[in-house]
């Protein structure tokens, strides 16, 4: 399992989970399970277009890594192997925790900040509806806020959204009308960088 930051709040990526990350079919796959919050391998497969041996093939990988678990409880029989997401925050790495593998992890990076980019342009395209009161229906957002704030004040913000995706993910009911998948990126930077 990854090692805990000193704020508990999010852990520090083991370089098992680095390399397990680092693939686009399992990435995929992470989204798919945090999207149904449990599936199993053809459920998964069936979503993705790709083979179910293939997806079994990388559960077990995001399995070794500590990235997902078997959901027993939701097996139909006891040959069923149902699986979801280890719930939490994962962080790159920090001062106090390094990154054990900085070439893994900025390959990573990149990765994930191409798929933002990738939400950010379904945003885009999509907001010319919503802005100019084609559909009313919320598929998405774009709030930028500029801040003046100390480092200190930064890390406090960063914890209030992070207990408020906690607090969101528990209060979630899974029986509701209407659930939808949400990607949300929060992009943070200084006027230093």
């Amino acid at each position: 399992m990854a090692d805990e930051t000193d704020d508990d709040r999010a852990a520090v990526m083991t370089s098992a989970m680095l390399k397990a990350m680092s693939h686009p079919l399992r990435r995929g796959i992470l989204k798919v399970l945090a999207s149904r919050d449990f599936a199993r391998a053809a459920d998964i497969a069936a979503v993705l277009e790709v083979p179910a041996n293939s997806v079994s093939f990388h559960l077990r990988v995001l399995a070794d890594a500590g990235l997902i678990v078997e959901a027993p409880e939701k097996a139909r029989d006891r040959r069923d192997r149902v699986w979801t997401a280890v719930p939490g925050v994962l962080n790159l790495g920090t001062p106090e925790h390094p990154l054990e593998d900085e070439a893994l992890g900025g390959a990573l990076l990149g990765a994930l900040a191409q798929e933002h980019t990738e939400v950010l342009r379904r945003v885009i395209a999509w907001a010319p509806e919503y802005t100019s009161a084609r559909t009313t229906e919320v598929h998405g957002t774009f709030l930028r806020s500029t801040l003046r704030l100390t480092e200190e004040e930064f890390e406090s913000l960063m914890t209030a959204i992070s207990q408020a995706i906690d607090d969101a993910r528990d209060a979630h009911d899974p029986t509701a009308a209407g659930i939808r998948a949400w990607d949300l990126d929060i992009v943070a930077a200084d006027d230093m960088i």
